[in-house]
């Protein structure tokens, strides 16, 4: 396995992501797996990933090699998404101030909401029947 100094680890809603960047012509590659077939060739997941390599023009430069567990496709892809973001601020400090305007150092932090007792999901109430 790779140094863990060199892993950026993304998270959103149960989706876990460790990310890896090694020197590369711009492969993804997600649970061993190319990342074009695990995303299902879907080109806003792509691109969500390249997303801030894009914008600091390195997207032929590195490969992103991620191990990810937990939520779908979506909450996946945004994961590894600040799991990149991290690892290049952690590379060089000063593309902090490049990435930080356009979110992609920002944790979403909307999670599932718990079910509470009397309700049939989180908020939704049982029908109200006034006779």
């Amino acid at each position: 396995m790779m140094k863990k100094e060199k892993m950026g680890i993304g998270r959103r809603k149960q989706a876990i992501a460790r990310v890896f960047l090694s020197p590369g012509n711009g492969t993804i590659v997600i649970n061993k797996v190319s990342g074009e077939k695990y995303l299902q060739s879907n080109t806003t997941y792509l691109n969500n990933i390249w997303a801030p390599l894009k914008k600091l023009n390195l997207e032929k430069q590195f490969d992103i090699v991620a191990l990810v567990r937990g939520g779908g496709l979506t909450g996946q892809t945004d994961a590894i998404q600040l799991g990149v973001a991290r690892l290049i601020c952690k590379m060089e400090k000063e593309s902090r101030m490049t990435l930080k305007p356009y979110g992609f150092l920002t944790r979403d932090a909307r999670i599932k909401e718990r079910k509470k007792y009397g309700l049939r999901k989180a908020r939704k109430a049982p029908q109200y029947s006034k006779r």
